[in-house]
């Protein structure tokens, strides 16, 4: 077998894909399921010069993430559900001071301690809204190993471009399978960095209204000052109470991912072109549904499928063009009913919308995705 492949879970993959990117900084804390990559960061960051710390607690964790990229080096930290609960306060410092960073949260049945070794899809919403205040937010949903391992070079392509807090949103499933990838070799796959000033240090400052909206990073200890603070600021980054400024700055931080949707969506279609039954799914239970997709077709129903990559933002505009064709649409998701309520949202004139879902710690069956489409159809030609 050649170097390049490795047998590896997508937790491990997740892994590789990071110090692929260039991570050099790890911190956190041990939750099941997502502790393989706390264990493998540990193992491989020094191998390579990298850094890696186990904090007292998830908070803490969150924190010295800030710190290590704030120093220049690319940082990660990983958790699952009651973790990213604790992260959420430094997600939000992270989102007003525009600090590079990714969050990998591996998800397990919840709430609360829930059932810790089970899988879910549960923290959907809380990805987008679980830290205070309007915010921008990009988070990102692999479905199988290599695609854990490319999206997450994704996510810290996306968080060095547009200097935002980036979300890896695993799920047990993907976490702990196992199957071949393929690593690249170096310079295969586009890698961004953040960009630095060239100005002159007294003329700078961190966060300048520029056309792209994203300014330019100095890494401390590079001879540029500047203040952090979690309150509203000025371009120097200081604190100022004008409401003027705070709206300034709000718009600036949701534009620069508003004004960006055709890098940042990713999402696949399969046997769309002349589909009568449309599923939009994510994560694992792409798998279950592609499954059902081609088992309803060689049962004469035209099923196809959009498999969401990029969660949030939503890519609202391809979901309200397909339900456009599309008349009824089906959403299968480990919770109940969080991804549907976006379909809903976009799509409730011209589509008919309807969840399946299980919150049990078991994952969705090709058959019992079948058997509700197929009573579903079977009761609208009744009508």
């Amino acid at each position: 077998m050649h170097d390049n492949i490795k047998f590896l879970q997508g937790n491990e993959a997740c892994v590789h894909g990071a110090i692929y990117a260039g991570m050099r900084f790890f911190a956190g804390y041990p939750i099941t399921p997502s502790t393989e990559i706390t264990e493998l960061s540990s193992v491989l960051l020094p191998r390579i010069g990298g850094r890696f710390i186990q904090m007292e607690d998830e908070i803490a964790s969150m924190a010295a993430v800030i710190g290590g990229s704030l120093g220049g080096l690319k940082s990660m930290t990983a958790t699952s559900g009651p973790g990213f609960s604790l992260k959420q306060e430094n997600i939000g410092y992270a989102s007003i001071t525009e600090i590079p960073c990714v969050i990998v949260n591996v998800q397990r049945c919840g709430p609360s301690t829930g059932l810790p070794t089970s899988p879910s899809q549960g923290e959907v919403m809380q990805a987008k809204w679980g830290t205070h205040g309007d915010h921008p937010i990009i988070a990102l949903s692999p479905t199988s190993v290599t695609d854990t391992f490319y999206l997450t070079i994704k996510a810290f392509n996306f968080s060095e471009k547009y200097r935002t807090p980036v979300i890896l949103l695993l799920d047990e499933v993907i976490g702990h399978m196992r199957e071949k990838v393929k690593i690249p070799k170096e310079g295969e796959v586009e890698i961004i960095n953040r960009k630095k000033p060239t100005c002159n240090p007294d003329e700078y400052k961190a966060y300048e209204y520029n056309r792209k909206l994203v300014p330019p990073m100095a890494n401390f200890g590079e001879g540029y000052k500047y203040n952090i603070t979690g309150l509203v600021h000025d371009e120097t980054g200081f604190p100022i109470n004008s409401t003027k400024e705070a709206e300034k700055l709000l718009n600036r931080l949701m534009r620069k991912i508003d004004d960006n949707l055709d890098d940042i969506l990713i999402y696949e279609e399969y046997l769309i072109e002349d589909a009568d039954v449309l599923f939009i799914t994510f994560g694992c239970m792409a798998r279950s549904t592609k499954e059902s997709v081609n088992t309803l077709r060689k049962e004469g129903i035209n099923a196809g499928m959009l498999v969401l990559k990029t969660i949030w933002p939503f890519p609202e505009e391809k979901v309200k063009s397909l339900s456009k064709k599309i008349k009824n649409i089906f959403v299968p998701e480990m919770n109940l009913g969080q991804i549907r309520l976006e379909v809903e949202r976009v799509a409730y004139k011209d589509s008919c919308i309807y969840g399946i879902n299980k919150a049990n710690g078991e994952i969705i069956t090709p058959n019992e995705i079948n058997d509700y489409v197929k009573e579903v159809l079977k009761c609208l030609v009744k009508l």
